[in-house]
């Protein structure tokens, strides 16, 4: 499995949007093109930022995923929807994380 940590940061007063956008919208889509959300997380000590743990079977996978999303109609309209007053996204972050040898096995 690949994983992937993700950090999403929210134009000003967003977040709510941005969340709910990828709890109603995004979650759907990744789950139809094979990306898996793994865990998701906000936090107090950052409050305009969203986290979240992605995992894909295997690097084509991953691959074939990242260069649908963007792509997707459903995604497309969803995105156009819910900016209407403005993008939600300010920034994004990615960390792809190697497990270490004395990992345990992730949990389902």
């Amino acid at each position: 499995m690949i994983y992937e940590f993700k950090t999403y940061r929210a134009t000003p007063g967003s977040i709510a949007a941005l969340i709910k956008r990828f709890h109603e919208k995004t979650m759907p889509i990744f789950a139809r093109l094979g990306i898996e959300v793994q865990y998701c997380w906000t936090s107090d000590d950052e409050p305009d930022a969203f986290f979240y743990l992605v995992g894909y079977p295997s690097e084509e996978a991953k691959k074939a995923a990242l260069a649908a999303f963007p792509a997707d109609p459903e995604w497309k309209a969803a995105k156009a929807a819910s900016e209407t007053n403005g993008p939600l996204l300010a920034s994004q972050a990615t960390v792809a994380l190697k497990p270490t040898a004395f990992s345990p096995s992730p949990k389902k």
